[in-house]
């Protein structure tokens, strides 16, 4: 009889083994099925406070997938370049947590949820400063002024490269946006300012919030994106150059900030659907993290209310849920017993 049991078992293991493991046809299949499932989703529109956002093409969507061993798959329009965003607020994190270590962040900006919107004032005032989190503005603008460099140009140098080594190539700014955002964020100057005043940036921080605007503005697309977020699912190497981009002991701490502020207002709602470490930008980009397994990536410009593609979301909702890989989605294992008591 233990036999029997241990052989029931092991079998189920094997069927849930089998569930999590997706062939490659069937990742083919289900990317084009999201593609075609939500190309003509007409709901949300561009982000409309940055001029150059306005004018990106509505209609783009391209989606991307590459597992830890490299492989690459896509589908709709994903040659198209567009700017980074908020995304980025993410491999600006990442090194810093490889260049000073995770006290830099847990003791200044902090890694809890604000409960406020992505560049609130009020929160900065409230916490003073502290408990910004690294993925809503005043947190990552603060994060990319402890950057270390001699001037701006040696911290910008450090901003591109990491950005570079997640990608797998080398990435340029969108100067058209880059433009657009420095004529039009003066919020974000105010942010900046209020940070130094409460001496959480400790100088410059101007060149913090220029800094920041930059690499807001690095040109990418869908491949692009889903590279660097295998490289994150695969430890911090990445696993198309097979180059270690940053140490695996601080990727959890990345993704757990993630999935706390990864979409903005939304992220409880998206964490409760996919169980996926993600972030958005107001550019139209999504990328997610299965660890161990794949980074995936959409982009379509037609944003939310909360900022964040609408179709994106949509697209990868649905191939988390057809390649089963919310981690939270757990399936029993071995088989069940009747007890005595209940025969």
């Amino acid at each position: 009889m233990k036999n029997i049991a241990f052989a029931l078992i092991l079998l189920s293991s094997v069927n849930v083994f089998a569930r999590s493991t997706s062939s490659a046809s069937d990742v083919k299949s289900t990317l084009s099925e999201a593609h075609k499932k939500f190309k003509d989703l007409k709901d949300g529109k561009n982000a409309d406070y940055i001029p150059a956002l306005k004018k990106v093409p509505s209609e783009l969507f391209g989606i991307a997938l590459v597992t830890v061993d490299g492989k690459v798959y896509t589908a709709g329009d994903i040659d198209k370049q567009f700017s980074i965003q908020s995304i980025s607020k993410v491999f600006t994190l990442s090194h810093v947590l490889q260049e000073s270590g995770e006290k830099q962040i847990t003791d200044t900006v902090g890694v809890d949820a604000t409960g406020d919107v992505f560049n609130s004032i009020v929160a900065v005032e409230k916490n003073k400063g502290h408990e910004m989190n690294p993925l809503v503005n005043p947190g990552a603008i603060a994060t990319t002024s402890m950057v270390k460099g001699k001037n701006a140009d040696e911290i910008w140098n450090k901003i591109i490269n990491v950005h570079s080594a997640f990608a797998g190539r080398p990435l340029e700014v969108n100067q058209e946006v880059y433009k657009s955002e420095s004529e039009t964020n003066q919020r974000n100057q105010a942010i900046g300012k209020l940070m130094e005043a409460y001496e959480i940036i400790k100088t410059n921080p101007e060149q913090a919030t220029d800094l920041y605007t930059r690499q807001c503005s690095i040109n990418v697309n869908a491949k692009d994106l889903a590279t660097m977020a295998a490289t994150l699912a695969n430890g911090g190497l990445n696993p198309v150059t097979r180059t270690k981009v940053i140490d695996q002991k601080h990727v959890k701490g990345v993704l757990a900030v993630m999935s706390t502020a990864g979409l903005y207002d939304n992220t409880g709602q998206w964490l409760f659907k996919t169980g996926l470490p993600a972030k958005s930008g107001v550019g139209g980009g999504v990328i997610a993290i299965v660890p161990g397994k794949f980074g995936i990536a959409a982009f379509s410009p037609r944003l939310d209310d909360a900022g964040n593609s609408v179709r994106a979301q949509r697209a990868i909702e649905y191939i988390t849920e057809k390649l089963k890989a919310n981690p939270y989605d757990i399936q029993p294992r071995g088989e069940y017993v009747i007890g005595k008591d209940e025969r």
